[in-house]
């Protein structure tokens, strides 16, 4: 398996040849990087970065080999232990760090870990940072503090607390409306941090919370990737336990899906949709999502008078189109909302405290609600990569075929049909072609995505 450096960080899975994957050498190498690129830059007499990991068996591994790293560079670590990547991103600039590291592989399988870096406001560094710190990493360019002058380790489990302090205080979420509604609730943790700040916040919200695997201990029970054919367990319970409905996040709780009070997925595309409709009732103003996400936003947000925009995929691209077009909401398609209120950086408790007051304020169903919502369907799907797979060769062709449509090359190939469209690129964090489609049924979704896979398979030969 590959490393892969990307704008979404160092990742890797555990084991194997250094160069290869996330062993230990390469997250010495990685974390000696990002704190040089950090002394390189910021001019002061001690510098400070704040660490957090998800609950993934590997975790303590590499926390304990980051953590020391910076330690021998002479920078001071926050060690916040066990969190969440919105966790880290509120700690760093409360903290008043330099930077933040979460270690985490997000929603990929256990035997994956990451470096996720963060700059001194609590944000993904850009492009260019990241591609400073790669030459950094692999010119070994590294200069190690002197016995007198290391860094100092101070442990801080405080900041899932602070954390949901900071999202009960926010002025759209309204706890006490909540509370009088006595929802009840099933929360899918995976076996990772989730399971622990996701009911902690229920429970300050005055919700009944039924947990399912809700163990912090790093063996995620299904594919961590909140996706329909991984959910089936919370499925099933939220009917059983007659519950409002249901929330899953992924390991490092920075997306999240709902499951309708019947059993049936609200759908990840459309968390940041009924998280934005209500946000836009009260606050009117722009969106921005990623172009691998639904139209649904555009309509929700056309709606209430707002302007809507697409990026490029990738949080950091998200984040610099809302900043630029002023956006109120924002986030991307696979249950990331971005709400700048608190921070630029998607977090699941905010998207969870924003979705409760919004349902409290209704009178409808979590169903009826995706059902007042425009229509729309995806098919995601992906093609695995080897070697002789040259991707762009594969773009510039079905660029050329489709000339005649609405196509953006920003990210990959997005070809806009009138009523639906396929967005073709290759991930930053899998070694894999991603093949989105949207359309107005399910069956019209799949039968786009199955043709052009069909037509992808014929320019490579397979």
């Amino acid at each position: 398996m590959t490393l892969i450096k990307s704008i979404s960080g160092i990742r890797g899975t555990i084991g194997g040849k250094v160069g290869d994957n996330l062993t230990p050498v390469d997250a010495v190498k990685f974390a000696s990087a990002y704190g040089t690129f950090l002394k390189n830059n910021i001019q002061k007499e001690k510098l400070k970065v704040v660490i957090g990991r998800d609950a993934r068996i590997s975790g303590p591994m590499i926390h304990n080999l980051v953590v020391n790293t910076l330690v021998g560079l002479g920078i001071d670590v926050i060690d916040l232990g066990l969190s969440t990547t919105p966790t880290v991103e509120v700690a760093v600039p409360l903290e008043e760090a330099d930077g933040g590291i979460i270690l985490t592989a997000s929603h990929n399988p256990k035997q994956w870990n990451a470096l996720k870096l963060l700059n001194a406001k609590g944000e993904f560094l850009s492009g260019a940072d990241g591609a400073k710190i790669l030459e950094i990493a692999e010119a070994e360019a590294f200069n190690f503090s002197d016995v007198d002058s290391l860094g100092e380790v101070t442990a801080n489990d405080a900041y899932m607390d602070i954390h949901i302090d900071e999202v009960l205080e926010l002025p759209l979420v309204d706890a006490e409306a909540v509370a009088k509604r006595k929802f009840k609730v099933v929360v899918d943790g995976v076996n990772s941090s989730g399971g622990i700040i996701i009911p902690k916040l229920l429970e300050q919200m005055g919700v009944e919370c039924v947990k399912l695997y809700c163990e912090p201990n790093g063996h995620f029970p299904h594919n961590p990737e909140p996706l329909k054919e991984h959910l089936g367990d919370i499925c099933k319970l939220v009917v059983e336990e007659k519950a409002d409905f249901g929330i899953v996040v992924d390991p490092d709780v920075d997306r999240l899906a709902f499951i309708s009070n019947d059993g049936e997925m609200f759908g990840e595309e459309y968390t940041l949709v009924a998280c934005a409709d209500y946000v836009l009732s009260k606050t009117p103003g722009n969106t921005v999502s990623n172009m691998s996400s639904s139209r649904a936003l555009r309509d929700i947000t056309q709606k209430h008078g707002g302007s809507y925009q697409a990026s490029a995929v990738g949080e950091v691209n998200v984040v610099e189109m809302m900043k630029s077009t002023n956006a109120i909401i924002g986030g991307e398609g696979n249950g990331g909302i971005i709400y700048p209120e608190l921070h630029y950086g998607r977090d699941s408790l905010v998207g969870v405290a924003l979705f409760l007051t919004h349902l409290a304020n209704l009178d409808m169903t979590v169903a009826e609600l995706r059902a007042s919502y425009p229509q729309y369907f995806m098919s995601k799907n992906k093609i695995e990569l080897t070697p002789q797979i040259d991707v762009d060769a594969i773009l510039a062709a079905m660029t050329e075929k489709y000339k005649s449509e609405n196509i953006s090359t920003i990210d990959g190939v997005k070809i806009d049909f009138a009523s639906e469209w396929v967005h073709l690129r290759k991930s930053n964090t899998e070694p894999i072609i991603r093949i989105y489609t949207e359309a107005p049924t399910q069956e019209a979704a799949d039968a786009l995505a199955f043709r052009i896979i069909d037509e992808i398979k014929l320019i490579v030969g397979i």
